[in-house]
């Protein structure tokens, strides 16, 4: 499983959908790429080192393997980085896991028809999503492509593209909530600071 990401910072939301693909796809491992900076984000993401020493803080033990795709394969998009990726481990059957936020705006990613031209995709439910999503570029272009069966393996049997959407209780925790109670919480103590002097 490939879930990519800035992981700015890497939560339990991350190792919970992660946990879920691990069991319904039948995956060895899970595998977190990322990213050192998502071109679609404005604001800048902490530094590569300092995030991937974050996540072996979460996810020690877990069948998760963390690796810089981006940054060895010298590659910006995730359709060039796949591409170069499935091409170094020949044999491997990988999928594409993401949340439901993700989906519903890939297709401003760069040339995105080629990442479920590439490998299958799995789409986890987020909280606040999950109605509106169907609605997107993306499951409307894909809707026939859409698997539908109890066995989740059976995606790696069906011709590409082939996506699935995973209806799972949903870990309402996201990157950006954190780094927002952390600012709140900067802000408080600077504040509280200032009072004491």
């Amino acid at each position: 499983g490939l879930l990519g990401g800035s992981f700015d910072p890497a939560h339990d939301g991350h190792l919970y959908i992660s946990k879920i693909a691990l069991k319904l796809f039948n995956l060895n491992e899970v595998w977190w790429l990322v990213t050192p900076q998502n071109p679609l984000k404005l604001s800048k993401s902490s530094s590569l080192t300092k995030r991937i020493n974050k996540i072996y803080k979460v996810i020690s033990g877990k069948k998760i393997r963390v690796e810089s795709a981006d940054k060895r394969y010298r590659t910006i998009y995730t359709c060039h980085t796949l591409k170069k990726l499935l091409k170094s481990h020949p044999g491997n059957k990988f999928i594409w896991i993401m949340g439901a936020d993700n989906l519903k705006q890939i297709h401003k990613w760069h040339n995105w028809k080629n990442i479920f031209n590439t490998l299958p995709v799995a789409v986890f439910n987020r909280e606040g999503y999950s109605k509106s999503v169907m609605n997107s570029v993306a499951a409307n272009y894909y809707h026939q492509n859409l698997f539908n069966r109890q066995g989740l393996t059976g995606v790696f049997k069906k011709k590409l593209p082939v996506w699935a959407f995973v209806r799972y209780r949903t870990n309402t925790i996201s990157s950006t909530k954190i780094r927002n109670i952390s600012g709140t919480i900067l802000s408080f103590k600077k504040k509280q600071n200032c009072n004491e002097k």
